[in-house]
């Protein structure tokens, strides 16, 4: 026979350990996040966050965007959304921005976390705030066909300065185009007047201005930080943005 002080015991050990393999933040279940991409990359930028925020207990979804166009990222990142059960922080970079202004309309949505990421009011497309106050680099370029394209001579240097050149070189070779049409394309909905935002500007951007970071932030009343980094801070500093993230699943979700 067991000793009652040792069925005791294994019972306090199951308990406790049951508890600690439980998802949670902050005393209570952690919930989802959806990450949308900028232009000229793809997902895989995001593993460390990804990690970061998985081992923390939160069920993270990065959206493989394809820019193609904007209405067919934001419907691909609606589909992601329903497939969410439980509450959601909505996450852009870049471009990524404009597709979460307008995919976040469901009430399962709770926050908007930008990184260095457009934040447009209804009418605006992305080459008007992008023209209004344009980055340092001049190094995206159409072909042919119209497709922008980051130039790889400069990727590193205006692109993702903070990284190493062997892992900037790669990006710049694995790009991914963004079209014309996707960036005229004017948004039609502002999710971030009816949610809380929050928001990192990237300081040494040269895609997207940090005072246009900024005054689109500002003007969206979004909880931000500046962090010293390139266009590519989710990369080069992933412990901070996930950080950020972090913040707003533990206020809203």
């Amino acid at each position: 026979m067991v000793p009652r002080t040792g069925i005791i015991a294994a019972l306090a050990f199951a308990a406790v350990s049951a508890q600690a393999a439980a998802p949670t933040t902050a005393g209570k279940p952690a919930g989802n996040i959806v990450i949308v991409p900028g232009a000229f990359v793809d997902a895989s930028g995001w593993h460390v966050v990804h990690d970061i925020l998985s081992q923390k207990g939160y069920k993270v979804t990065v959206v493989p965007a394809s820019h193609a166009s904007l209405d067919d990222d934001i419907a691909l990142t609606r589909r992601i959304l329903l497939q969410q059960f439980g509450n959601v922080v909505l996450v852009g970079s870049g471009v990524g921005g404009m597709v979460i202004s307008h995919a976040g309309t469901g009430a399962k949505v709770k926050s908007l976390v930008y990184v260095a990421a457009l934040v447009p009011e209804v009418g605006e497309s992305a080459a008007q705030l992008t023209g209004a106050m344009p980055g340092a680099t001049n190094a995206i370029k159409a072909d042919f066909s119209g497709l922008r394209w980051f130039d790889r001579a400069q990727f590193h240097a205006d692109f993702a300065a903070d990284l190493t050149p062997n892992r900037a070189n790669f990006m710049a070779a694995s790009q991914s185009p963004i079209g014309q049409a996707y960036l005229g394309t004017p948004s039609y909905t502002a999710v971030w007047h009816g949610k809380p935002s929050y928001a990192i500007v990237a300081t040494r951007d040269r895609v997207l201005d940090p005072d246009a970071q900024r005054m689109m932030y500002g003007r969206a009343h979004a909880k931000s930080v500046e962090i010293d980094a390139s266009h590519a801070v989710y990369i080069s500093r992933p412990e901070e943005v996930a950080r950020v993230i972090e913040r707003a699943a533990r206020d809203t979700l």
